[in-house]
């Protein structure tokens, strides 16, 4: 007897993901609208990188986690925006200070999110 491998994700979780991802992504959009420049790129990752980090330490449910996390903030935060950018201005200071900026921004959120659950996940 032979039996079939589970599916990788299920139809549920794909259109989680891309629910998520496509209000990220009008969100991204939306703010380049509003500020124009390579310099939003920075801020939008960073914000985005920064709820990422509380959304890790909050350990939402897996599907939640798809929806908000590879979904809405994958598509809200731009690593090809960031490198269109760089390329474009040949700015040192952006190609440097975007990915601090990211991973500084994704330890502060999970950090604080940490902090404010206290040890155990509930109130400190």
């Amino acid at each position: 007897m032979t039996t079939r491998p589970a599916p990788i994700a299920t139809g549920a979780e794909v259109a989680l993901v891309a629910l998520g991802g496509g209000v990220g992504g009008v969100l991204r959009w939306g703010a380049g609208q509003l500020v124009a420049g390579p310099w939003t790129t920075c801020a939008v990752n960073a914000l985005g990188c920064l709820l990422i980090g509380v959304l890790m330490a909050a350990g939402p449910r897996p599907k939640v986690r798809l929806l908000l996390g590879t979904g809405a903030l994958g598509g809200f935060t731009t690593f090809s925006g960031y490198a269109v950018d760089v390329v474009r201005t040949t700015d040192l200071a952006h190609l440097l200070l975007t990915p601090l900026t990211g991973l500084a921004a994704a330890a502060l959120g999970l950090a604080l999110t940490r902090r404010l659950r206290g040890p155990a996940g509930g109130a400190p």
